[in-house]
């Protein structure tokens, strides 16, 4: 068994079940072009295994969701591994940076995912489109993230936004939310 797949296991995660064989996949991929590139801050296969776990972890309290968008992807956590790990949801992938909007659109092709989009755009630069669910790791603070998601929430759409413990911080105490905690992580899931 993998470090992934023993780190997946501890957890009640109900994954595809190609999703350790696709990720690994991923991983081997992002280890390839981290070396040229600098894609990520993750270097290590370990942390890697890690930052593929966070991003997967809210599978766990997610309701089941047709179409998704996910601002600034970076390298592809969240939105990618959510997309391996949610085969049924189309994801929109925006990355303005053209060698990770690149890398992405290599593992798309290479792993034969019909249910990603690339955009290698800024978000303000898309055209107004309803969403089901938001999602953002690591790119802005909270009011920046629910200002850049208003053109893409449609009535009783989900914003998922993946934060530190900063997190209470940031939050308008008007909103509809809650805070899911788990080891390291706050996820911010909040219902417009």
């Amino acid at each position: 068994m993998s470090h992934l797949a023993k780190l997946l296991s501890a957890h009640d995660l109900h994954l595809p079940d190609d999703f350790i064989e696709k990720a690994e996949h991923y991983k081997a991929l992002l280890e390839k072009w981290n070396k040229i590139h600098n894609l990520t801050g993750a270097k290590t296969s370990q942390q890697i295994d890690e930052f593929i776990l966070d991003a997967v972890i809210p599978v766990s309290f997610l309701p089941p969701i047709k179409k998704a968008m996910d601002i600034g992807t970076g390298a592809g956590f969240p939105g990618m591994i959510l997309a391996l790990a949610l085969p049924q949801t189309h994801f929109t992938l925006v990355e303005p940076l053209s060698k990770r909007a690149s890398f992405l659109q290599f593992v798309k092709a290479d792993l034969g995912l019909s249910n990603v989009e690339v955009k290698a755009l800024r978000v303000e630069q898309l055209p107004s489109e309803p969403y089901d669910f938001i999602t953002s790791r690591a790119v802005t603070d909270t009011q920046m993230l629910l200002k850049l998601s208003e053109p893409f929430c449609r009535e009783g759409a989900l914003l998922l936004f993946y934060k530190g413990e900063k997190v209470y911080d940031e939050v308008d105490k008007t909103l509809d939310y809650q805070v899911i905690e788990a080891k390291n992580r706050h996820y911010l899931l909040i219902k417009r």
